[in-house]
């Protein structure tokens, strides 16, 4: 094994909030390929700039391509050995961030709902796009609901898919609250092309409650009839699997199964048409693993851990393809 297999890929992140911030700890904590080399925000006093510092690692609050002639990530030294950078900003400011990022020839884990790059899921898709230079993390809701929507399609056809994220207000920031409609819009989409429904409705509720609760997620699935059996194993197979990744990530209680027949249709007003068949209802909870983020945070937490998943997913395979063609030769 060469020297440069053993070395770790070396990261950096836009976006010092809450999420880079919890980010950032578990590529500290638990990465075993990634190396944090820099996080970079535009607020000076902001906490994730002041962790990192703490930290020993650089930093700076001129965001991507600098401020006022202070000098921003691509000026910085550590830039040139940087490999992927995770967005941890916004849908709007990712769009330029990316075309800057592309330019200099770096990969991109997207942590808004920019949707520039393919929908990535680990659970669902997590092999299927480590080639491309940006990849998507959808939402957390996304992440959280998707995975049962495909586990449902796997078994019988989804005409409809509808998820409700709820999570604590203290658990969602400026960033998040700035693009409630990118998130909607983002988490239907990857309904229909990940989750395989024909149609598919996204919509999130940010709870004020005290104490904070924790991120609860509920699933309605209307399918075509099918073994209960079935539909139900293969949503207990796909949270075993996001839990690999997610250990917080689990069901609130049994699956649902509603029945409509010819006696009692179900009008689905989104597709203007009657529906019979079954209806799946699943109640899911996210713990957050509290590396940074509070327990109830796991909305945060969940894109934080597909987000690191992904990318080391992403250095697995560009090593293994490197050593294949380092064999060739």
């Amino acid at each position: 094994m060469s020297n440069a297999s053993l070395s770790k890929t070396k990261v950096g992140i836009i976006g010092p909030g809450n999420i880079g911030i919890d980010l950032m700890m578990k590529v500290i904590r638990l990465s075993k390929n990634l190396e944090m080399a820099a996080m970079v925000g535009t607020r000076p006093a902001s906490e994730g700039l002041k962790r990192a510092t703490q930290l020993g690692i650089p930093t700076s609050a001129s965001g991507l391509a600098g401020l006022a002639g202070l000098a921003g990530l691509l000026d910085m030294p550590e830039f040139a050995e940087i490999d992927i950078v995770f967005d941890a900003t916004s849908a709007n400011a990712h769009h330029e961030h990316n075309a800057i990022l592309q330019r200099h020839g770096k990969r991109v884990v997207d942590l808004t709902p920019a949707a520039i790059g393919p929908f990535t899921i680990p659970a669902l898709n997590g092999d299927a796009h480590l080639h491309q230079t940006n990849v998507n993390m959808v939402t957390c809701g996304g992440q959280a609901t998707i995975p049962i929507v495909a586990a449902v399609s796997s078994v019988s056809k989804v005409h409809y898919a509808e998820i409700i994220a709820s999570v604590s207000s203290k658990s969602v920031g400026p960033g998040t609250r700035a693009n409630i409609d990118e998130f909607v819009e983002t988490t239907s989409k990857a309904i229909e092309s990940v989750g395989g429904a024909l149609r598919g409705k996204a919509m999130i509720i940010i709870n004020p409650s005290e104490p904070p609760m924790i991120m609860r997620d509920t699933v309605h699935c209307l399918c075509d009839d099918a073994d209960e059996s079935k539909i139900n194993a293969a949503i207990q197979t796909m949270v075993a699997q996001v839990q690999s990744y997610v250990p917080g990530y689990r069901l609130k209680q049994t699956v649902q199964f509603t029945h409509y027949g010819a006696n009692n249709p179900l009008f689905i007003p989104e597709m203007n048409q009657y529906f019979r068949g079954i209806k799946v209802s699943v109640f899911l909870e996210v713990e957050g693993a509290g590396h940074y983020l509070a327990a109830y945070a796991g909305n945060l937490d969940i894109m934080t851990s597909a987000a690191l998943k992904t990318a080391e997913r992403m250095v697995e395979h560009l090593s293994n393809s490197q050593q294949v063609l380092e064999y060739a030769a």
